[in-house]
């Protein structure tokens, strides 16, 4: 990765959500991330191998400024523009909300777009330069 000598890439999301337990069910059974510390009741961190996700419960009438950040989606790479088609069926018949179904973009990107239980943004998507890309 150019830029900043050290820097390894996005690898690390958190946010905040409703109700940790929905949120926790939603991103191990429809995107397949694995617990790997719930350090208590509030707070779980999950991991697809590549990706850390935090989930912190939000707290209710809370008026911070930390608890008004918004966030337009979050991104998962796919293999390939066929897996993006699929999963997009896949996510439909688990119920999964589709926000923008999908698509093959100018660029030869596709993706579609879902939901997660806090209506979160979520793209999966295949785009050409990152997809074949080999994680070390």
């Amino acid at each position: 990765m150019s830029g900043i000598r050290g820097l390894r890439g996005m690898r690390h999301i958190a946010l905040r959500v409703k109700d940790i337990k929905r949120s926790k069910h939603f991103y191990q059974e429809i995107l397949g991330m694995e617990v790997v510390w719930e350090p208590d009741p509030q707070n779980v961190y999950l991991s697809s191998g590549v990706d850390n996700l935090a989930l912190h419960q939000s707290s209710s009438g809370n008026d911070s400024s930390s608890e008004k950040q918004s966030l337009d989606h979050l991104g998962f790479v796919v293999e390939s523009t066929e897996r993006v088609r699929e999963l997009e069926q896949e996510f439909r018949a688990k119920g999964v909300k589709i926000i923008h179904p999908f698509k093959i973009h100018r660029d030869q990107s596709a993706s579609f777009y879902c939901a997660d239980p806090d209506g979160i943004v979520i793209q999966l998507l295949y785009e050409p330069q990152l997809s074949p890309q080999e994680i070390r």
